[in-house]
């Protein structure tokens, strides 16, 4: 134990893959995808020594779908991935959701639309990471900005999935995945790891999808003695498909309530100078390491900035943007796409601040220069 609490030198997928053992995982499917490859190497490494189990599947396809096995066989489960093999696996993550298997997802995203720059970073997975399956389905997506955090969100993926029965994904983007950062891991004794509720009635009694007090129904494993259907189909407490509107109405309602009636805790911003900021600058994942570089430099030259970093997408952090949005004169958005957090944050925005989006899509990570010249900019604009 002494030895975990060492500094070390890891990259942010290799904290991920730390993460991942400390939560508890005991299956990895993957195909193996740059920036996220580390990922499966480290757990293809690790997973045997601990009796877990590591399968490298024939594409990214069939891996969602062993992930889904795996988990309702019982074992905490994940998969990692990139931007082309996310694509691929959408159609099962939605079946993840829609049956309440839970699961995380690891997306190291790289550039561009298809096979784009394999190795360079971007920031164009996150409306993906919500709407990337289809149907009403709701989606848990959180996105570090360090390696240490890295390390901490990888734990929450799983302690999530397993405790409101839903896939949840860890959006890094290729900056993060690879940085290298001195860290201080916990001790295994010192993170809290969550486990999937188990049904409490005998087999006879026992109805698959009968929601607790939390709207989370109890999960048995295949072969705990419990029989139950899994479908995709809209299908009522027992799991067997209904044809019913009424029940695939009362059904979805929940998937959403279930998370939504938890998104107080689940949704979280960091906010950092923000009690006096006229500029507030939001970005999230590395870029937002630049912007508290630019923010600091600007607070020197006694500029009136702040930062607030989404630390999910998914559920978006509004109560903190709609705050942010009363203050401030401009809301500055930088992000490595054409424009994908910005929508919420004018949508929640409402017109209470002037928004300026600063996107940069040449396959690198927006400087801190280019964020204080935006900030110094707009000072210039507002007075």
């Amino acid at each position: 134990m002494a030895n975990d609490r060492k500094a070390q030198l890891l990259s942010g997928n290799e904290a991920c893959v730390r993460g991942a053992l400390a939560a508890g995982v005991r299956f990895f499917a993957g195909y193996p995808i740059t920036p996220s490859t580390e990922v499966a190497e480290g757990l293809a490494a690790a997973l045997p020594k601990i009796g877990g189990t590591f399968i490298q599947m024939e594409d990214e396809i069939a891996s969602m779908s062993a992930v889904v096995g795996a988990s309702l066989a019982g074992l905490k489960a994940m998969t990692a991935t990139s931007g082309p093999g996310f694509s691929l696996k959408q159609e099962n993550i939605g079946f993840a959701a829609m049956t309440e298997v839970p699961c995380v997802i690891v997306d190291v995203q790289r550039y561009g639309p298809s096979t784009g720059l394999p190795t360079s970073p971007a920031q164009g997975d996150i409306m993906q990471a919500r709407w990337g399956t289809h149907g009403d389905h709701p989606m848990i997506a959180l996105m570090p900005s360090s390696v240490r955090e890295t390390f901490d969100l990888t734990v929450e993926a799983f302690n999530l999935a397993e405790e409101l029965r839903t896939p949840v994904i860890l959006l890094l983007d290729e900056v993060v995945g690879h940085m290298r950062e001195r860290v201080e891991l916990p001790a295994p004794g010192e993170v809290r790891v969550v486990s999937r509720v188990k049904p409490s009635v005998d087999p006879e009694s026992f109805l698959p999808y009968e929601p607790g007090p939390n709207l989370v129904p109890p999960m048995p494993a295949f072969g705990d003695g419990y029989h139950f259907h899994v479908t995709g189909l809209v299908h009522d407490e027992s799991g067997f498909p209904s044809g019913r509107g009424q029940d695939g109405d009362r059904l979805v309602r929940r998937l959403h309530a279930k998370i939504m009636k938890r998104r107080p805790a689940v949704a979280r911003a960091e906010e950092w100078e923000l009690t006096d900021a006229e500029i507030v600058v939001v970005a999230a994942g590395s870029v937002a390491r630049s912007a508290r570089a630019a923010v600091r430099e600007a607070r020197a030259q006694g500029l009136k900035a702040g930062l607030l970093r989404p630390v999910t997408a998914w559920p978006f952090p509004e109560d903190a943007v709609r705050t942010a949005a009363k203050q401030a004169k401009t809301i500055i958005v930088a992000e490595m796409n054409l424009g994908q957090i910005v929508r919420e944050v004018e949508r929640i925005a409402m017109g209470q601040a002037e928004i300026s989006p600063l996107n940069r899509l040449d396959a690198e990570l927006i400087t801190p220069a280019e964020i204080l010249k935006r900030i110094q900019e707009v000072a210039a604009h507002v007075g």
